[in-house]
């Protein structure tokens, strides 16, 4: 068997344990279409490993497959952005993933760089103005930041070595 499909049958068998065990929480109703679609071509190699793992991402952090965990709560869980490669690039398409993230307070959010250049993370006001909330030094590829949101509210933040690449954490 070679690399690949060895590499196909462990990540189906992973999102058929996944939506089983979830069978409680999700329905196929609930499933979007192009997500069954996104399988199928992540199946017959029509799309990347990291654009079909984004949309069983997207069934998570969209309550459509509830994971429950006996380790810890999810609160006490922590919650990453991702920083895509190809984050500097203006007229790129790469945005923070996820470039919304919705949590619970006391919540701990890490930002990892996967970009190939340096990133900062830049907490801001409504106005867009730097505030001293959340401001990390500038991030090498593979380094992470951490922050832990502890009250409700809307957070935007940038980096501002690329200011033109937002994103906002919103704590319920």
């Amino acid at each position: 068997m070679n690399h690949l499909t060895l590499k196909i049958s462990t990540i189906s068998i992973s999102v058929i344990i996944l939506v089983s065990a979830s069978a409680n929480f999700a329905n196929a109703e609930n499933v979007p279409s192009w997500i069954k679609n996104n399988a199928l071509w992540y199946g017959q190699g029509e799309i990347t490993e990291t654009e079909f793992l984004n949309s069983i991402k997207f069934l998570i952090e969209n309550n459509i497959i509830i994971l429950e965990t006996d380790d810890k709560p999810i609160q006490d869980q922590i919650f990453e952005i991702i920083i895509p490669n190809g984050n500097f690039n203006v007229s790129g398409n790469s945005f923070y993933l996820p470039l919304n993230l919705e949590v619970t307070s006391n919540t701990t959010v890490q930002w990892v760089n996967e970009d190939a250049v340096l990133h900062t993370i830049q907490s801001q006001d409504e106005f867009g103005n730097i505030i001293g909330l959340f401001n990390s030094a500038p991030l090498t590829t593979g380094e992470r930041f951490e922050f832990t949101f502890t009250e409700e509210g809307v957070y935007n933040y940038y980096c501002s070595l690329h200011p033109w690449r937002t994103g906002v954490v919103t704590v319920k």
